[in-house]
Parts: structure tokens; C-alpha cells; sequence
């Protein structure tokens, strides 16, 4: 009986100890790659210790590069951080413009990741101009959102890149990156700045 017991005690602690390791895959990981050795990139960031992170065979790479409020057109799928306002409408402060092949992308309106904001990505249906700034309707599968884009939003466009862009001093963002059974970290798609831009 206490063998049995024992056995059960281990298992638990074995199932505890796997759980806090999945726990501990960071959500997202920002930084300058310091050195690449075959396909595992070790990543210097702006925050936290240095991270090592394989890039899977069939990773996707895109580029960020700066873009301006005329390149959020009726039909582009954007991504949104914003500000809800009292007046029920969103105040962006980042504006993400996705590449075609990335249509679709966490489609949806939900909490971002700074507190007391929203993240909202969906398809551009209007744009009028107001005193405030552009004010952009956009729809999702589930509903719309009005989103007052100022100038003091920051917005970037994703475009189709490669992993010859993967090299050391290159600023990239990867979000929520496997944790394989080995511990180690994988991600099947990494976001390069060009141009000056440094990705979040």
C-alpha cells in the first residue's frame, strides 16, 4: 500500500514538475540575435536573460517595416493595440498591417498584452477622417470595431522575408514559442525589423 502511495506521490510530482516547465515558455521573446549556430538563434533581449530558440525547418519569416496611415486601405487585414475610450470606440496606439499570406491571423477582439488595452485584428471595412484622427471600422467573424487611428500611432507593415535575414545584430520579435519535451524553445515564424524598426 505505502508503494502504491509513493508511486502516486511521484507521479503527481512528475506531472507538477512537467507542468511548471510548460509554464514557463515565455509568451513572447524581443530582442537583437547575438549568435546563430546552424538553426538555433540566441537572442539577447531587451528584457531578461538571453534565450536560445530553434527556428523549425518550415519557419515562416517576415519583414517589419514602417508604413503610414495611407497604407491602411479598405480590405487589409490589420492588427490593432489599442485604448478603449468612454465613447466605446479604440484609440490605437500600434497599428500592424499583415501580409496577404497572414490573412486570418488571430482574427478576433481581446485583451492585449499592456494593461487596460485591447488587441483587435480584422479587416479594414471603412475609413473616415475626423478631428481625431482616421476613424476605421473593421469586422471580424464575431462582430466590428471603431478604431481612431491619430498621429501618434505607431504603425508598421509585416511583408514576405527569409532566414538569410537571421543574423547576428538583427532585431526580431517571436511570439509564444514551443517548449519541446526537451525544455528547449522552437518557433515556426520570427519577425526581422528593417529599415531602423525594432518589432514588438
Amino acid at each position: 500500500m505505502k508503494m502504491a502511495i509513493g508511486r502516486v506521490t511521484l507521479a503527481a510530482a512528475l506531472a507538477l514538475a512537467a507542468t511548471a516547465a510548460v509554464a514557463q515558455a515565455p509568451q513572447r521573446v524581443r530582442g537583437t540575435i547575438a549568435s546563430v549556430d546552424g538553426s538555433a538563434l540566441v537572442i539577447k533581449q531587451a528584457e531578461g536573460a538571453d534565450v536560445s530558440i530553434k527556428v523549425a525547418d518550415n519557419a515562416k519569416v517576415f519583414g517589419v517595416v514602417p508604413a503610414t496611415l495611407a497604407d491602411v486601405k479598405p480590405g487589409a487585414f490589420i492588427g490593432v493595440g489599442a485604448m478603449p475610450q468612454p465613447d466605446g470606440s479604440q484609440k490605437a496606439i500600434q497599428v500592424m498591417i499583415f501580409a496577404e499570406s497572414q490573412r486570418g491571423t488571430g482574427e478576433g477582439f481581446r485583451p492585449w498584452d499592456r494593461p487596460g488595452t485591447t488587441m483587435t485584428n480584422a479587416t479594414v471595412d471603412s475609413l473616415v477622417a475626423s478631428t481625431d484622427g482616421q476613424v476605421v471600422m473593421v469586422k471580424y467573424k464575431d462582430g466590428q470595431q471603431k478604431i481612431v487611428i491619430g498621429a501618434d500611432a505607431v504603425i508598421r507593415a509585416y511583408v514576405a522575408g527569409d532566414k538569410n535575414e537571421l543574423k547576428p545584430g538583427a532585431h526580431i520579435a517571436i511570439f509564444r514559442p514551443d517548449q519541446l519535451p526537451d525544455g528547449t524553445l522552437q518557433t515556426a515564424r520570427v519577425n526581422v525589423g528593417r529599415d531602423g524598426v525594432v518589432p514588438q
